[in-house]
């Protein structure tokens, strides 16, 4: 403050600090690069959520600026992602199932909205730091829940690639439905988006310098013009709006909130999730350290700028991304370009767009859904840990068997299984010492260390609390029946034990009890300070004793050799 009034330091934003000139040319070549590849998918990924095309427009031009002027990275490329559409056609489902009559107007209001709540769920979690929320799915069950959105992307492209309208949910329904109505099916359609996904798979195989994307769009453009496909029968794109987005509210009323903020949710928590996971990716090729609350800045902003201005939740882009890197992007001036260019497109290029075939983005979206099932992935978790396998199965089947929506709950609850399995059985060992060397050592991993005559010590790896303490309970029990006749002393070592609540407290106070009637003594050693105040305030300490709970371990090992 000076002179009674209020001074803000102007900032420049962190992916523009520290320019340089000599960055520009490659700034505006990546620039253009990203649009170009961006185009496609902007175009093709609205019609997943039944949102028309000029939102994935918008989608990719106000986010990509608010996110260059808030985001932290200087190379991360924000905009529309096909999980984060998938799981946004669910709840659009969802909402509008209880409202009648929702026409597109007000299919692409309640997208706004729910970006919006994702972009104050954003910027609510980074004022809590609640970046941790990144790694609340865990890598394989984001593995399995993605490969299941495949499925359902795949599946949703049977009608723009045939031409055949099909209504049935699930993976084999569709399939059947669409045996049923192989009369209908409109073949040019289905030839052009044959040769369209051939093509796509081509440039990949051989790593053709121009994207398939952007080569899929020009030639559909191309032949759209010359043969007037859209006469023959193939849908098209039709009439884009040219104007540029309006800044305004979305509005629309009838809305049940409760489904639009758990909509919200969900969209938030795989976005973020995905989005972190493609910021890490990509940082650790640049050299970046990724601040996960730093990026729900970021994130927050690209999507309240998509919630303004009529378009739907976006994330970070890979694509993108790693079109920004391989042509050597600095800052994000780059996105500025980009959305400069796609600004240009949406004023000037109208007629090439709405001639776009339908069957072509219906090709690049199951071509994009391919890529999305990682099997090696799979392969590698099943290697390395089979129980993580079967949570990533779970996660996959979540979205093709009872929905997307739902997928994501069931991907929350695979979580909270796989965390809570973890938890609830902490392992433990019996601990002695080697001859001539100091400290403890496990006695199932050192074959020449021996237990102590009198003295036994176990290790317990892991909190105690109130789900698990039946499992401690009955561990230390079976440990205490099996202890030489001669034993005097059992002291947990609880230097692995991060938190004891009340209920964990009350079963050891119980345990000491028991011991104490076989004339054992339990003794606590290297207790943290919260664990120690807690059992301090339950009144453990007491029944233990003072004198049976040390600083260290090896503090216990001495008293009891005073002692005897």
């Amino acid at each position: 403050m000076h002179s009674g009034r209020w001074t803000f330091p102007l900032r420049m934003p962190a992916g523009l600090a520290g320019y340089q000139p000599a960055w520009l040319s490659r700034d505006i070549s990546a620039g253009l690069a990203v649009a170009a590849v961006g185009l496609p998918s902007a175009i093709a990924y609205p019609a997943i959520a039944g949102l028309p095309p000029q939102t994935g427009l918008y989608a990719s031009i106000a986010p990509l600026a608010a996110y260059a002027l808030f985001g932290p990275s200087r190379n991360l490329i924000v905009g529309p992602d096909a999980a984060t559409m998938t799981v946004l056609a669910a709840t659009l489902a969802a909402v509008t199932a209880s409202v009648p009559d929702v026409g597109v107007g007000e299919r692409v209001a309640i997208a706004a909205m729910l970006a919006l709540g994702v972009g104050l769920l954003c910027l609510l979690a980074w004022l809590f730091r609640l970046g941790v929320l990144a790694s609340f799915l865990s890598r394989p069950i984001l593995t399995g829940f993605f490969i299941g959105i495949s499925f359902s992307i795949l599946i949703g492209q049977i009608s723009r690639v045939t031409g055949v309208k099909v209504d049935s949910d699930g993976l084999l329904r569709p399939l059947i439905d669409l045996l049923r109505k192989a009369n209908l099916i409109h073949w040019p359609s289905l030839i052009l988006a044959l040769a369209m996904f051939a093509l796509l798979q081509i440039v990949r195989i051989t790593k053709f310098p121009v994207p398939g994307p952007v080569l899929v769009v020009v030639l559909s453009v191309l032949l759209s013009a010359v043969f007037g496909f859209e006469a023959r029968g193939i849908a098209v794109v039709g009439d884009i709006p040219a104007g540029l987005p309006q800044l305004a509210l979305p509005r629309f009323a009838g809305l049940p909130l409760q489904t639009l903020a758990l909509g919200s949710a969900a969209i938030f928590l795989v976005s973020y999730g995905a989005g972190i996971i493609t910021a890490r990716s990509f940082g650790a090729r640049s050299g970046e350290t990724v601040d996960p609350n730093r990026e729900l800045i970021g994130f927050g902003a690209a999507n309240l700028a998509a919630g303004l201005f009529g378009a739907f939740p976006v994330s970070a882009s890979d694509s993108r991304t790693a079109v920004n890197l391989a042509v050597g992007g600095r800052s994000q001036l780059t996105s500025l370009v980009a959305a400069l260019t796609l600004v240009a497109t949406l004023l000037f290029l109208g007629p090439a767009l709405r001639i776009i075939p339908i069957p072509a983005l219906g090709a690049i979206l199951a071509a994009t859904a391919l890529n999305m099932i990682d099997i090696g992935a799979m392969r590698q978790i099943w290697r390395i840990s089979p129980m993580e396998f079967v949570f990533a199965l779970i996660a996959m089947w979540g979205p093709i068997g009872l929905g997307v929506l739902n997928g994501v709950v069931i991907a929350i609850g695979a979580t909270l299984a796989y965390v809570l399995r973890k938890l609830m059985f902490p392992r433990d060992a019996m601990l002695g010492r080697i001859a001539d060397h100091e400290g403890f050592y496990k006695l199932h991993r050192s074959p020449e260390a021996r237990a102590v005559p009198g003295f036994a010590v176990c290790l317990i790896q892991g909190s105690l609390l109130f789900f698990n303490t039946d499992y401690i309970a009955t561990r230390l029990r079976a440990i205490a029946a099996g202890l030489p006749e001669d034993t005097r002393w059992l002291v947990l070592d609880a230097s692995a034990v991060a938190q004891i609540d009340s209920s964990a407290a009350e079963m050891l106070g119980e345990v000491c009890e028991e011991l104490r009637q076989r004339d054992i003594r339990l003794g606590l050693a290297d207790l943290h300070a919260e664990a120690r105040d807690m059992l301090e305030r339950a009144g453990i300490i007491d029944i233990v004793g003072a004198d049976m709970i040390f600083d260290i371990l090896e503090d216990a090992y001495q008293a009891f050799e005073a002692r005897r």
